[in-house]
Order: structure tokens, then C-alpha cells, then sequence
């Protein structure tokens, strides 16, 4: 097996020294170059699976180096090191093509985790596997896929922008798992769900009898994704109190738990989203501007729907697919108006929204055909409006614009409900989608009580299709 080979650029003896021994210790043959034009010289010479260069070099700077190796030999990682504190000028280096960084006074440890994933990286040519897809053939679609592809060979923090359920999470576990970090853990975490209090040991961990409760030693989030991929979704929602510690996770590359007296140093790649504009909750005050640079190294934004309305039947079939087999039903199929009426409507919710639909939808459908009807959007004007209940029974039969109301039993509720004059009212503590649940559960099991647990009888006395009813009962476990 051919030996991998690096090259050293560094004015300074004792670094390279150093970095030559270290490297030689992995079994990787080096060359070291003690300026930028004898670096330039052996890059025309020999192929290099790695280049390590300082930045500061006696007859120019590491950038110029970074950005010839990106533009002419984009199949070579580059690693740049800087000086202590010096993160302005590392962030540069990743913008400009830069797999990563390392400071001095050089750690060891987090040198050879560097060079590891360097090293696993595929040719460019040869990236753009993984289990993840993103759907549509748009040119916006395809532009993304090559973004992506790009972005995965660097280890450069990246920002992804985008409306909520656009598909930001499905374009962070691609970035994984078409970089060298596709073998280790993929971690993502909504930031908004984490109470405030308990934020600092989720993401650090805490060390035994640091606070009450605490009877053993916990990992924290950034130890579970080590050597591997950090997501944190809705970054946004960060307390400032928390942003400060983030911000010293990042650059220094190093955590403590909670409790603990040591930093142990982590190598764990940062992937960041949220719905909302981070430049606005900055200038708001909301967000610190020195985490939002360390973040938004690179920015990546996934399109909404409405800006790539050709992917929307390719997006329909994989979400019909995929309700058939689970529900283990035959494939319905889309009317050609129903087909339509889709292609128009904006999709404030994108690709989420569009699931909620076609979930409804395919209860609500006859003969495994999807109408119009059954999607619940105005026609007339699904293209500025979100989705609207539109009725599939009588006038009289009430509608609510969610789609769990959507899935109320109509003619139950019309006779049943109504007739009696019932008025709704929440419990304590009670959300409307739990309240709207137990009406249905409610209604199913007296339809079913009355037809003796005939499930046929019960759903033509519902009013809805037998497939519909067997949808309800697994939904709502009453099997």
C-alpha cells in the first residue's frame, strides 16, 4: 500500500521539525517548504494527499497558497496554522478554500484528528453517495447537490438558511455523509427544545455530584458526535448565556462539563440552521455577532417549494409511496386536477406542508384516486393563501382548518355533537390537537360500539372510506 505523503510550509525550523515528526510517527512521508515558492515548486513535482501551511511566510501569505491549491488541485485538502486568538484570519482561510485549521501553540492531539479526516476524504470526482437524497431534478435542486458536494470536503462551519420544512436537515446529513465524517455520528439537536436550564449539561455534560441529581457522570452532545458531525437546528433559539459558551466550544476547539475542572478537546465538525434570519436577530440584539461569523463561515440556503414548483410531483409520489407502505394500502394516484392545484399553491409550509396534504389527502380519497377535494385547498386561490378546509360533505357539516380537525368524522359531528349543543372547552393545560384527538377517539369507538365493531359499517356510518378509518385507528392506537 502506497504510503500517504504531506507537505509542510512553515518559515519556522522547530515547526516543521515538529510537524514532520509528528506526521512521521502516522506513517506519512513529508516535504517541508520553508516559503511559498518552494512550496509552489514541490506541488509541481509531486502529488500530495495533504498540505499543513503556516500563514505568515517570508515572501507572502498562507491564503495565496490556500486559494492556488483550491482553484488548480481541488482534490487536495489544505490545513492552515495560525497564530493563538488569531480566529479572523482562520475564518478567511476556510472561505477561501481552507479543509481547516490549527493554532499555535500546536496541539498534538487535535493535529492528528486533522490529519485523520484529511486523509479519509474521497477525490472529488467520487463524492456525492449517501443514504440521504434530496428530491427534484430544478436546476435549483441540482445547483444545491453541487454545493453540497463542495461543502462536504471542507470542515468549515456552515450556516443553512431556509423557510421552516424547506429541507435543511436533509441537505446537513448529506453534507455529512458525503465527507470524511460519513462513518461517525450524525448528532442533531433543536436548540429551542432544550429547557434554558439544563442547555449547558446537554451540550457539555456534567461531571458526578456537580448539582443535585447528578448521581453519575453524563456525556454531553458534543462528546456523542465526536469525530463527527454537530447539527444544531434552530440555532436561533440559543439563550445569550449559552452563545457565550458555544462561541469558546468553537474556537477553541475544547469543552468542559459541568463540574469538571479540565478541558478535554473535541473534534467535532458545527453544521447550524434556523427558519429565521439570523442577520435580523443580530442586529435585534437577539443573537451574538461574533457567534454569527463563526457560524456563517459558509452559508448554504435550501430553496422553498414554491421556488421549484416541477419538484412537486416527484416530492407527491415519494410521500404517497411511502403513506401506502406504511399503512400497507394500495398506491393512489393524483387526478390530474388535483396535480394541478398543487403546481399553483405557494406552500408557506414547503415540503412538511406538502406531507401534512397528501396525509389527509389519502384518508379522505375514493377509489384510490386523490381530487381535488380531497387535498382541502381553494382552487381559486391556493397560490397566495395557505390550505383552507373545503367541505366534502354537506354545508352544514363543520370543518376545522387543521388537519387533525380536518380528520374529524364531518357527519358524526353534524348529527351527533351538534344536535346535543355541545360546547368545546379545553381542560388545563390541554393543546387543541390532544383536545380534537380524544373528540375523535370519542366518536370512532361509539361508531364502532354501534355497529357492533363492524369497521365497514362503522366508517360508512362516519362517513369516511374504510381505509380512512383504519388510518384514524392506528393513528390514534386504538387497534
Amino acid at each position: 500500500m502506497t504510503a500517504k505523503r504531506a507537505l509542510i510550509v512553515d518559515d519556522e525550523p522547530d515547526i516543521r521539525e515538529l510537524l514532520e515528526i509528528t506526521l512521521g510517527r502516522m506513517g506519512i512521508e513529508t516535504s517541508a517548504a520553508p516559503d511559498l515558492a518552494s512550496a509552489h515548486q514541490l506541488l509541481a513535482q509531486h502529488n500530495f494527499d495533504l498540505c499543513l501551511t503556516d500563514m505568515q511566510l517570508p515572501d507572502g501569505n498562507g491564503l495565496e497558497l490556500v486559494e492556488h491549491i483550491s482553484q488548480e488541485l481541488p482534490d487536495l485538502p489544505v490545513a492552515v496554522i495560525t497564530a493563538f486568538g488569531s480566529m479572523d484570519v482562520a475564518i478567511n482561510a476556510l472561505k477561501t478554500g481552507a479543509f481547516d485549521f490549527v493554532q499555535k501553540p500546536v496541539d498534538l492531539e487535535q493535529l492528528r484528528h486533522l490529519v485523520d479526516t484529511a486523509l479519509k476524504m474521497a477525490p472529488l470526482q467520487e463524492t456525492g453517495s449517501g443514504t440521504t437524497r434530496l428530491t427534484g431534478t430544478s436546476d435549483v435542486m441540482n445547483h444545491l447537490r453541487a454545493q453540497i458536494v463542495k461543502l462536504a470536503r471542507s470542515q468549515a462551519p456552515i450556516y443553512i438558511s431556509g423557510e421552516s420544512g424547506s429541507g435543511k436537515e436533509v441537505a446537513a446529513r448529506l453534507i455529512h455523509e458525503q465527507g470524511p465524517r460519513a462513518e461517525q455520528p450524525f448528532i442533531p439537536v433543536n436548540c429551542g427544545a432544550i429547557p434554558s436550564e439544563l442547555m449547558e449539561s446537554e451540550f457539555f455534560g456534567h461531571a458526578k455530584g456537580a448539582f443535585t441529581g447528578a448521581v453519575s457522570d453524563k456525556e454531553g452532545l458534543f462528546k456523542s458526535a465526536s469525530s463527527g458531525t454537530l447539527f444544531l437546528d434552530e440555532v436561533a433559539d440559543l439563550p445569550l448565556s449559552m452563545q457565550v459558551k458555544l462561541l469558546r466550544a468553537i474556537q477553541e476547539k475544547a469543552i468542559r462539563a459541568v463540574g469538571a475542572h479540565n478541558e478535554e478537546n473535541i473534534d467535532v465538525r458545527i453544521l447550524s440552521a434556523t427558519h429565521k434570519d439570523l442577520a435580523e436577530e443580530v442586529a435585534a440584539g437577539r443573537f451574538r455577532q461574533d457567534l454569527y461569523y463563526r457560524l456563517n463561515v459558509i452559508e448554504l440556503n435550501v430553496p422553498a417549494l414554491r421556488e421549484r414548483p416541477t419538484d412537486v410531483p416527484e416530492h407527491s409520489k415519494q410521500i404517497l409511496e411511502r403513506l401506502a407502505r406504511d399503512y400497507d394500502s394500495p398506491l393512489p394516484q393524483l387526478s390530474t386536477e388535483a396535480n394541478q392545484v398543487l403546481s399553483h399553491y405557494r406552500f408557506p409550509g414547503n415540503v412538511r406542508e406538502l406531507e401534512n396534504i397528501l396525509e389527509r389527502a389519502f384518508t379522505l380519497c375514493e377509489n384510490n384516486v386523490i381530487e381535488p377535494a380531497d387535498l382541502q385547498l381553494s382552487v381559486d386561490e391556493g397560490a397566495e393563501q395557505q390550505p383552507s378546509a373545503s367541505p366534502v360533505a354537506t354545508s352544514t357539516e363543520t370543518q376545522a382548518p387543521t388537519r387533525d380537525a380536518a380528520a374529524l368524522p364531518t357527519k358524526v359531528v353534524a348529527s351527533d355533537v351538534a344536535a346535543q349543543a355541545y360546547e368545546p372547552k379545553l381542560a388545563p393545560g390541554q393543546s387543541l390537537e390532544d383536545y380534537l384527538e380524544e373528540i375523535e377517539r370519542q366518536l370512532i369507538n361509539q361508531a364502532l360500539e354501534a355497529a357492533r365493531w363492524n369497521k365497514t359499517a362503522a366508517a360508512k356510518n362516519l362517513g369516511i372510506t374504510f381505509r380512512a378509518l383504519r388510518y384514524r385507528l392506528k393513528k390514534l392506537e386504538l387497534e
